[in-house]
């Protein structure tokens, strides 16, 4: 047998059995995970001593680098692997190095991807898999995202999860989700985590999680984007990524997903599941926003702790050895992408996405379950079967359809001083361009967005008051003072850009309640004024028939006093003409 063919079987045997493979070594970097049998998950004292070893013990293929600190002050770390000591990224893109950039623990009870993240590299680096990879990829590895959530540490952190014995908390301390936070960035973590990968740029960015759920037989899904919209070309390469990914998980004995599986309706296994294209505060959204590959991993929590790290393994080997064969034309759709995104001035662009009607009837691989009353919630409750295997025929929603279409703007956007400092501040975190204007305007045609209703949400969600807006742009003259941030649409994040400034995006500012007080009446007009001036009004025959009308077809307006004196007020020359007015203008110039 020659020497190629005995790698290949080690790194088949290796891929099938990888933890029985790997046992503890003289080397120092096997970790808790692995010496306890994948019962327990180590402490971040062990991500630290970690980070250091591998860099002492290949001193010419890793690098441990820290990028960030934690709001409690724990420093956040990645492992940079190049076989050729590449651990800068601006030598990287001179070399046009293929990166991938991977994190575990973004939920940090959800921490396969820690311990499967070492045991791959660990044996990358030995040799025992993957031989040359990293020849050809810089492989980029965060252990911990949310390092603070990770020690937050107990027992009982995911009650519906198996293993390992104690795990981390969901959230940061500052009670943030870090997978909610990509667009609006507002935890320090995720900051430092957006610098990385602006520094980086890695064409395939994976984020390893551990999904809740139904119980079921399918041990982990495989979400890739884009691959329902977006980049026709990278379209293309996401699909083959995730359609290579999911039949290399099959060889070694998974049964893989290529769907999210989030019931249809909660805890109802006959509602079914939908593919879907998540707004882009998910990583892997997010990341294809920016015209890369993002991968969200799931494996599923009914499976223990061996099991799921093994696949986690298995998924992060796969991944790395696609990016050698691949990368490059990953890199060139990507690329390509990037230019096209700078002429969409003009273009209509999709930024939200639902579901049609449209669904097929798969079959799923569950277990036998009974839906009964509950005497304690009163509810319908599931119990599982675990130990009778059951095919469901279920509907899948396999289609989906834009529901949020705007036309890009010819120029780009403007925000004129008093706003633009915090603008400024989101765009740069994301890497999206923007200049100051020198040259003041006193009368520029733009386009305005005055909401028609603004809803603020019944409760907070991540710490903010999300508002949803309705209305759409006009044409009007406006004042332009020097100092206005102007952002050109003719670059490579236009969508990015328009889908944090376009205020009925779903993840833009305004939906993320940066704009809440532009939305709110400042101003009051008495009622016994008001009663005057609309007898003055009402001389008007014009205005008489336009407000009896109102009143004939309005029912809620007709037995609304307060509605009906406003009719008067907002047609008076004191009304707020800032009122509900979106502090952001659109241009079709592209100014200095």
């Amino acid at each position: 047998m020659s020497k190629r063919m005995i790698l290949m079987a080690m790194t088949v045997l290796l891929a099938v059995s990888p933890l029985q493979a790997a046992q503890p070594s003289a080397n120092g970097l096997t970790t808790i995970a692995e010496q306890s049998g994948f019962k327990r998950t180590g402490r971040f004292d062990e991500v630290q001593r970690l980070c250091v070893a591998f860099q002492d013990k290949y001193p010419k293929s890793v690098r441990c680098s820290e990028f960030g600190r934690t709001p409690e002050g724990r420093p956040m770390l990645a492992l940079i692997a190049s076989a050729d000591g590449t651990f800068d990224a601006a030598a990287n893109r001179a070399k046009q190095r293929t990166v991938v950039l991977m994190q575990g623990g973004i939920h940090a009870g959800e921490i396969d991807g820690k311990d499967a993240g070492f045991l791959a590299l660990r044996q990358i680096l030995e040799g025992r898999t993957s031989v040359g990879v990293l020849d050809r990829v810089t492989f980029v590895f965060v252990p911990v995202f949310n390092v603070d959530g990770h020690e937050r540490f107990g027992r009982w952190n995911r009650p519906n999860q198996v293993g390992p014995e104690e795990m981390g908390w969901r959230v940061t301390a500052q009670n943030l989700n870090l997978n909610r936070d990509y667009m609006k960035a507002e935890a320090p973590e995720m900051q430092a985590m957006l610098r990385l990968l602006n520094e980086w740029d890695p064409i395939l960015y994976a984020d390893l999680h551990v999904t809740d759920g139904a119980e079921f037989e399918h041990d982990i899904s495989i979400n890739v984007a884009p691959t329902l919209a977006g980049d026709s070309s990278l379209r293309t390469n996401a699909v083959g990524v995730r359609d290579e990914l999911v039949q290399r998980l099959k060889s070694q004995g998974s049964l893989p997903l290529d769907f999210y599986p989030s019931l249809i309706r909660d805890d109802d296994p006959s509602s079914g599941f939908a593919v879907t294209i998540s707004p882009p505060r998910f990583s892997h959204e997010y990341w294809a926003v920016r015209h890369r590959i993002g991968v969200l991993v799931e494996t599923h929590s009914w499976k223990d702790y061996p099991t799921r790290v093994r696949i986690t393994r298995n998924s992060i080997i796969g991944m790395l050895e696609m990016a050698a064969a691949k990368g490059a034309a990953w890199q060139a759709a990507a690329a390509e992408a990037d230019r096209r995104a700078q002429s969409i001035g003009g273009q209509s662009v999709a930024l939200a996405f639902g579901n049609s009607e449209h669904t097929k009837t798969i079959d799923f691989r569950g277990y036998a379950y009974t839906r009964t009353p509950s005497p304690i919630s009163g509810a319908l409750m599931t119990r599982y079967d675990n130990k009778k295997p059951q095919i469901w025929r279920i509907p899948l929603f396999d289609e989906v359809k834009a529901t949020l279409t705007i036309p890009a703007p010819r120029g780009g956007y403007i925000v004129p001083v008093a706003q633009s400092a915090l603008v400024e501040a989101k765009l740069a975190v994301h890497g999206i361009s923007s200049r100051r204007l020198v040259n003041p305007s006193q009368s520029m045609d733009v386009q305005i967005f005055r909401a028609a209703k603004a809803t603020l949400a019944p409760a907070t969600f991540e710490g903010r008051a999300a508002l949803t807006v309705t209305g759409d742009w006009q044409p009007a003259k406006r004042a332009i003072p020097a100092g206005s941030l102007f952002i050109p649409i003719a670059q490579a994040k236009a969508e990015l850009a328009m889908t944090l400034l376009e205020p009925q995006a779903p993840d833009s500012l305004v939906s993320w309640g940066y704009f809440n007080a532009a939305f709110e009446r400042k101003e009051y007009m008495e009622a016994y004024v008001a009663e005057a001036v609309a007898e003055e009004m009402l001389k008007d025959p014009a205005m008489r028939t336009e407000f009896e009308k109102r009143v004939a077809i309005d029912p809620e307006f007709a037995t609304s006093p307060q509605d009906r004196l406003d009719f008067f007020y907002a047609r008076h020359p004191s009304w707020d003409d800032r009122y509900n007015l979106y502090p952001v203008f659109r241009t079709d110039q592209d100014l200095q």
